[in-house]
Parts: C-alpha cells; structure tokens; sequence
C-alpha cells in the first residue's frame, strides 16, 4: 500500500473539491503491523462469532446491541439521546428531546430492516440507499432526499463552502464513485482480506459522502452489515461506534490523513484495533450476560407460583430493559394487582429498579443487565 493514491483537489471556480481514486484494484500490504493486527483481529472476531452458538434467544441481546449503537452512532454526529432515553415510549420523552429520539429510534430501523434485505438484496448501492431511506424517514433529515444520493455540493465542517474543513467530490461523479465501490467489494479476482476491505471501502464511502445527510451513520452501518454478508459474523453482533466515539478525534484524523498524506496504512492500524477493542468488549457483555442469566434463574425459582410469570416478563426484559406494571399485566396474562405484586417480589430480589420516583405511570428497569452495556 506504500503506492497507494488518495485522490486529488480539484478546482470548481471557488472552491476545490477532493475527487478519490477508485479503488477498485488488487492491493497488497506490507506492513507488518497490519497484518499482526489483522491476525488478531480475525481471532476475536471468531471468538466473539461463538456466542452466536452458544447464547439462548440471542436476537434478544442483538436487540440492545443495535440499540446501544444507535445512540453512540447518532451521539458523534451531534444528538444527545442515551440508552436510557431510548428505551423509553416517545410519550414518556420531554418533547425538546423527541427529535434526537426519533433519529436514534431511525437507526435501529435502518440497520434491522437493512439485515432482513440481505437476506434478497446484495451488498449494494441499492442497498445502501434503502438503508438511508429507513434512517432519514420522518426526521431532521427527511427533506435532504432519504434515500437518493445527493444532486449538489455538499462539505464538512464550516458554515459554508469557503470555510469548510473538507469537500467531498462533485455530485455528478457519484454514480461512477459508488459503482467502483461496488464492483470492489463483489470483485472476486481481488485476493485481499475482508477486514482491510471494508476499512477501506468505509475510508472511501466517507471520503465520498454520497448524502446530502446521514453519511456517517450509514458509513457505520455497513460494517456490521459486510462482515454478516461475508459471513464473518452469523449474527451483526459487532458495533465500532462506541469506539469511534471515544476515539472521535483520531477517527476525524486518520481519515484526513489518508486524504492529505495517503497514509492508509495507520488509518489499517486504527480501524483494525477499533474491531479487535469492540469484539473483547462484546465478548465480555456476552460473558456478562450469561452470568446474569444463571444468577437470576435461580433468583426467580425461590418465587415458587410466581416464578412462571417472573420468567415471561425477564424475558421480555433482555430485549427491552424498562417496563412498567401495565406490560407487567400484558405479558404474565395477570391482573393488575398481580402484576403490583410480582414487580414488588422482583425488586426485593434486585431484578428490577423503579427509577421515576413518583407514585403514577412508574417505571421500572432491568438495572444489572442496563449496566453491562452502558
């Protein structure tokens, strides 16, 4: 990769515009470095794929996992909603907060309804355009053409074009750009290993910003969806939102740095120990969850009559956290005053926490189990 091009500014009157190189060709690497962290990287990703096997239910958890990414996803680019806030119903979000909410309740839309269209569709710009439709529908972002790459000059950072930090290419060489990146990924002639490639197809797709909004969300989202394409992972299981948000900074930096220095090589580095920090982290929540598991199945066996019940609703629970006496009811088939009762017993033993503090339309969470992702 020493060979490696970024691309080149080009002048439009006032302003220039970067326009990248396709890349669409064989690359080789190297680096020892690279190919250390690489190594290691597709061990973790192989432990952290095992807990696909051995997880009851786990669509459960991937439900929170997609959640969390969610949030940490829409907090770089600006919104303001937690994992708790999320969780709740729009009615119970203050209405200065609803539309953060709305976005973060958008994402999860986009990434579960882009992991059912793999299912018929391939990994594709017709794709990655449904998955933008999804993600902009009915929020800030709805009137910048959800779903349709973008017809103008867009920028990054600034108020406007003369100040802007960066400029994606012109609008009018997008079908080519994105039709190179999909030609890349479906290449089979091109030996080069799938970690790399998507780093380097979420290096290019940002560098593009085929949107007018929603870029870096969909940028992010389609590592999770190519490593379930390739069938690196069963299950989309893995998130670097998180990481890139503790690392946002460095994440702007080495994007730049390929663009100004064609430094690819450290931006390898970040975004592979970016995959191997993410998988021991879901390999340790998984661990947590199992623990959690055992602990509160024996928990809920000294509830004698009640333990039936006591299970439907921690079930219900590992897949949404918060929950009040009315859900309560609905998913036990219990009358009201039932429903008091078994949230009462489920408190003493520290399942659940009441956390409004007031004496109607309380709600409770799934406290231990919020904690392991958080």
């Amino acid at each position: 990769m020493k060979q490696f091009k970024s691309g080149q500014y080009i002048s439009q009157g006032y302003y220039k515009s970067f326009q990248p190189t396709f890349i669409n060709r064989q690359w080789n690497v190297d680096s020892m470095e690279v190919l250390q962290l690489l190594s290691q990287a597709d061990r973790e990703l192989g432990r952290l794929d095992m807990y696909s096997n051995y997880i009851p239910n786990i669509d459960l958890f991937i439900s929170m996992h997609v959640l969390k990414e969610a949030t940490q996803s829409s907090k770089i680019e600006g919104t303001q909603t937690n994992m708790d806030e999320a969780l709740l119903d729009r009615e119970d979000i203050p209405p200065d907060k609803r539309d953060d909410w709305e976005e973060v309740q958008n994402y999860t839309k986009a990434m579960e309804s882009a992991v059912l269209a793999l299912k018929k569709l391939p990994f594709s710009s017709r794709l990655i355009r449904e998955t933008h439709r999804v993600l902009l529908q009915g929020v800030r972002g709805e009137k910048k053409q959800p779903g349709e790459f973008r017809n103008s000059q867009n920028w990054i950072g600034g108020a406007t074009l003369n100040d802007a930090l960066f400029i994606p290419p012109v609008h009018t060489s997008l079908p080519d750009l994105m039709s190179d990146i999909e030609k890349f990924l479906h290449n089979e002639e091109i030996f080069f290993p799938e970690l790399l490639k998507i780093a380097l197809v979420h290096y290019q797709f940002e560098t593009i910003h085929p949107f007018l909004d929603g870029n870096g969300r969909v940028g992010r989202l389609l590592i999770p969806l190519y490593l379930v394409d390739k069938g690196i992972l069963k299950k989309p299981i893995l998130y670097l939102s998180d990481f890139m948000e503790s690392h946002r900074t460095l994440y702007y930096e080495n994007l730049m740095n390929v663009r100004e220095k064609n430094d690819i090589i450290q931006w390898f580095k970040f975004f592979l120990v970016g995959i191997i920090e993410t998988a021991k982290n879901g390999i340790s929540t998984f661990d947590g969850i199992m623990q959690l598991q055992k602990q509160n199945d024996l928990k809920i066996q000294s509830l004698g009559s009640r333990a039936a019940n006591a299970k439907k609703v921690t079930n219900y629970l590992y897949q949404r956290p918060v929950i009040n006496v009315e859900k309560v009811s609905e998913i036990a088939g219990i009358s009201m005053p039932s429903a008091y009762k078994l949230i009462s017993e489920l408190e003493r033993l520290e399942i659940l926490r009441e956390f409004t503090g007031g004496q109607r339309s309380r709600m409770y969470s799934f406290d231990n189990y919020l904690k392991l992702f958080r």
